[in-house]
């Protein structure tokens, strides 16, 4: 690779879908300095929505017609929902008549959709396509993001080998990325795509607990994200495994083994796990 993947400079980021998600990596790469505002475009169905959610990061590069987005852009996130995929594919018909040249890869991060599903629809583009499934802590850099190609990185342009490098590039300043083999994605999708609601749902339940015992709402949500992210980086800096971390904190008779038996009562650790089960299961209906 002869391209530097940190200098994303001269690249242009579309969005097909300007809902949630896209926010959320547009957000992330806004604030990481990876790009500027004005290297951004994005696509609705309405400019007025468009305008109001998109406003704050003082993107105004937007448009109704995806094949501008196809047109403008290097490397194009198509952010939609799967039961939209075909009219989606039918709409981007008119960008066929805008040349390739090898400098343009298409990113999905629709859930449950396969590469080969992808290749069919978008084909006519003549354009390389990434799977992805990130997540929505993308906007603040603390994402963790899966991805797969749909080619070989030894028969690939130059031009697209740098372009797909400054994809992973971008992933990796969002957060942890890794690439993966695409049957792992979907059962990868109930942890890491749906993970974050999960771990919302612990801290508005911790937060609860904290309101309970008389902490006031504002500073008991405060102090149990605190909690669950000083949690989190430990794991992550120390290597140490969670049992191995919560052991440490649990004192013989002490207060926090009395908790941790009443969450083992309650099946917190079978709840979650099923919880990942049956969101994978769901992803892979999707396609």
């Amino acid at each position: 690779m002869n391209a530097d993947a940190r200098d994303l400079s001269v690249v242009k980021i579309g969005f097909i879908g300007g809902g949630n998600m896209a926010y959320a990596i547009a957000a992330g790469l806004l604030s990481k300095g990876v790009v500027k505002a004005n290297q951004v475009m994005v696509s609705a169905t309405t400019l007025d929505n468009l305008k109001r959610k998109w406003n704050p990061l003082d993107v105004d590069r937007l448009t109704t017609d995806n094949s501008e987005v196809i047109r403008e852009s290097d490397v194009i996130f198509l952010c939609i929902k799967p039961h939209i995929l075909a009219s989606c594919s039918q709409s981007l018909m008119a960008a066929k008549k805008f040349p390739y040249n090898g400098k343009k890869m298409l990113v999905s991060i629709i859930a449950g959709v396969t590469l080969e599903r992808l290749t069919k629809e978008f084909g006519f583009l003549d354009i390389h396509i990434v799977r992805t499934m990130p997540n929505t802590p993308m906007q603040v850099g603390a994402g963790c993001t899966i991805f797969c190609p749909n080619f070989d990185d030894r028969k690939i342009s130059e031009i697209s080998w740098n372009l797909y490098e400054h994809i992973k590039f971008m992933l990796n300043q969002l957060g942890l990325a890794y690439e993966v083999k695409e049957e792992q994605i979907n059962g990868i999708t109930g942890l890491t795509g749906c993970g974050p609601a999960f771990v919302y749902e612990v801290i508005e339940a911790l937060a609860d607990g904290g309101v309970k015992q008389g902490i006031a709402r504002e500073m008991a949500i405060k102090m149990a994200a605190q909690t669950v992210l000083g949690a989190a980086k430990t794991v992550l800096e120390t290597g140490k495994h969670p049992a191995v971390l919560k052991d440490e904190v649990c004192s013989p008779g002490g207060a926090t083994i009395y908790g941790v038996h009443e969450l083992e009562k309650g099946a917190m650790r079978a709840t979650l796990m099923n919880a990942i089960e049956k969101s994978a299961a769901r992803a892979k209906e999707l396609q």
